[in-house]
């Protein structure tokens, strides 16, 4: 039986707007915070509370999909057969627990490989992007036009100055480059919200070298429907199961970022 995904979207909507309001709730409140990977890598009760609460949802509704969540869920999956709900319960925790601003629940649903549904919502500023493969990608239910090529010479970059900055890290001396080139650069501290900037036109090109698909297969769904050139440095198509770096941008700009990245 075909899949609905328009209602599994909407669904999925109202779970997330839930999910919105029990954050903002929560910033009224002492949280506690933990660190993963390294002292910057960042995680509170509320990404497992927030995570939990949308598998529980999905399972109920849809107890054979399988979920793969930043958190906990998923990580037995090897594959990306079959229908895949993909989370990330907060995009940006240094954010959030700093800032109070600029992060965002980012949910995914694929099915064998292709993103199907894609929900990216900024909660502080109380936005929307939305997307369903074949029907185009919104802002807030306003549709988004297909990106139009730029030079790099006119355009905003979403690059994080850490990986300019370090020498060791691989790439750095072609990212200076690259910020050299362009007209100017933009950090915000969450993949999931630049990579929507890039499909709503607000960013230009966005260059990662370390992205999980938790971070970015939310957006992935809108930056497909609006034309986006999408890839790996070596220009692959990202893994969805595995980290490692993503470029995203409006046609031809990201040619030339790659050859930058590559030379």
């Amino acid at each position: 039986m075909e899949e609905n995904w328009s209602a599994m979207q909407e669904k999925a909507v109202q779970w997330i707007q839930e999910a919105g309001e029990l954050l903002r709730a929560s910033l009224e409140e002492s949280l506690v915070i933990e660190t993963k990977s390294n002292p910057n890598d960042l995680v509170t009760e509320m990404d497992f509370k927030i995570e939990r609460l949308l598998t529980k949802k999905i399972n109920k509704e849809y107890p054979g999909h399988r979920i793969l969540g930043e958190e906990e869920a998923g990580a037995d999956i090897t594959d990306t057969d079959n229908i895949i709900w993909i989370i990330d319960p907060i995009d940006g925790t240094t954010n959030f627990v700093h800032q109070q601003f600029n992060f965002a629940i980012s949910l995914a649903v694929f099915e064998n490989g292709i993103g199907k549904v894609g929900i990216v919502y900024d909660v502080m500023a109380d936005e929307w992007f939305t997307a369903l493969e074949g029907k185009g990608a919104y802002h807030n239910n306003v549709k988004l036009s297909k990106l139009k090529p730029a030079e790099l010479k006119e355009a905003i970059v979403g690059i994080n100055a850490r990986w300019i900055k370090n020498e060791k890290i691989p790439y750095a001396r072609q990212m200076r480059n690259i910020v050299d080139e362009s007209r100017s650069t933009r950090a915000y501290g969450s993949a999931a919200i630049e990579l929507c900037y890039v499909a709503c036109g607000r960013l230009d090109s966005y260059v990662n070298l370390w992205l999980a698909p938790w971070d970015f297969a939310g957006a992935e769904v809108l930056l497909r429907e609006v034309g986006a050139d999408i890839s790996t440095i070596d220009n692959k198509r990202p893994s969805m199961l595995e980290k490692g770096p993503y470029l995203a941008g409006r046609p031809g700009l990201q040619e030339k970022v790659r050859g930058m990245l590559n030379s």
